[in-house]
């Protein structure tokens, strides 16, 4: 019982609420209101990497923008080159693989070549702006892998959806797939973050020379949690791909690099749930911003940014989750009794 009552807190309740929420809401709305809200989905994972590299592991990347390219720019070339819509789900598997893979080796070199820190961060930079400028020069006929020409700036067009079978996935059948890898996810990193794993990751986080004094191997640990989280940008690549049906070097850029670092650190990067709540709000009042003709959505997150940093260094969401436990849970009251049952 009482496990299960520490189980009963403001980020449960509120993530399980998302979730039916975000189950019922095609019943209510129209195809337009279902396919943006499919686009706000796919984003989210792109956070989920950051937080779980930067929040939990303490790897600063500028990276996953780069992985979110490679993901769907795979998907792209392979999917289009078989011509054949059933592999589709394969495209996809081997999309997010690739990802992981690319960030598995650069993150071998980069950790146990001894580079960590802000290092981390300059070389990630380096190699998203490498990749958006390369890519972007790609226009000409003879950049095609296969018959699929690389487009430049204007990326690659006609991307398939995903196909289970013959049964193509659209509209809202498209959404409910994304929302329930979201829901797979989702559950799968907060058991990993709770694992032997995930706790060694916050240690390394913590303390990385006491952890690898303890004989831990941390390049090892810091490596694999690296490719997970390029595995997860690729998902987000992948399915932002699917969604809109192409695939442009600006949203692999610097641009698109920056905003998941500013989201993370916003909402709390070392909670997963606000994480992923901020991001939804953020592409909803984006998104509410352009349909009214403005566009200072960046300058409103900048200016927000500006604020937690200096009044809620832990992130807007994981305050008010902690404001909510104190004012329903009793958690500030029960923390209190126990310590001082521990004093006497």
């Amino acid at each position: 019982m009482r496990n299960l009552k520490m189980k009963l807190n403001t980020e449960n309740v509120i993530g399980i609420g998302l979730f039916l929420f975000l189950f019922i809401y095609p019943l209510f709305v129209t195809p337009y209101q279902i396919l943006n809200l499919s686009y706000f989905i796919s984003m989210v994972f792109l956070t989920l990497s950051l937080s779980l590299i930067w929040g939990y592991g303490g790897i600063f990347s500028f990276g996953q923008a780069a992985f979110f390219g490679v993901g769907g720019y795979f998907y792209a070339i392979f999917t289009m080159n078989s011509g054949i819509s059933t592999i589709t789900p394969i495209g996809l598997l081997l999309g997010v693989l690739v990802g992981g893979l690319v960030a598995g080796i650069i993150g071998y070199f980069m950790f146990y070549g001894g580079i960590n820190d802000v290092f981390v961060g300059l070389i990630t930079l380096c190699i998203t702006v490498s990749l958006e400028t390369f890519m972007a020069q790609t226009a000409g006929s003879q950049w095609k892998i296969g018959t699929v020409g690389l487009g430049g700036y204007n990326g690659i067009n006609g991307i398939p959806t995903i196909s289970l079978g013959s049964f193509a996935l659209a509209d809202v059948n498209f959404y409910y797939f994304i929302l329930i890898v979201l829901l797979v996810v989702y559950i799968g990193l907060r058991l990993f973050v709770v694992s032997r794993f995930g706790y060694t990751a916050i240690a390394i986080r913590e303390n990385r020379e006491r952890t690898k004094l303890l004989g831990y191997n941390v390049p090892r640990f810091q490596t694999l949690i690296f490719a997970l989280g390029g595995a997860l940008a690729s998902l987000s690549g992948i399915l932002y791909a699917t969604w809109g049906g192409y695939m442009t070097p600006s949203a692999a850029g610097l641009t698109a690099a920056t905003l998941p670092v500013v989201l993370a650190a916003a909402g709390g990067r070392k909670n997963l749930t606000a994480a992923m709540i901020f991001t939804f709000i953020y592409y909803w009042f984006s998104q509410t911003l352009s349909a009214s003709g403005n566009e200072y959505a960046l300058v409103i997150l900048g200016a927000a940014l500006i604020l937690v940093i200096l009044f809620v260094p832990e992130g807007i969401i994981v305050s008010l989750f902690k404001l909510g436990d104190n004012l329903f849970f009793n958690r500030k009251k029960a923390t209190q009794v126990k310590a001082e049952g521990e004093f006497t």
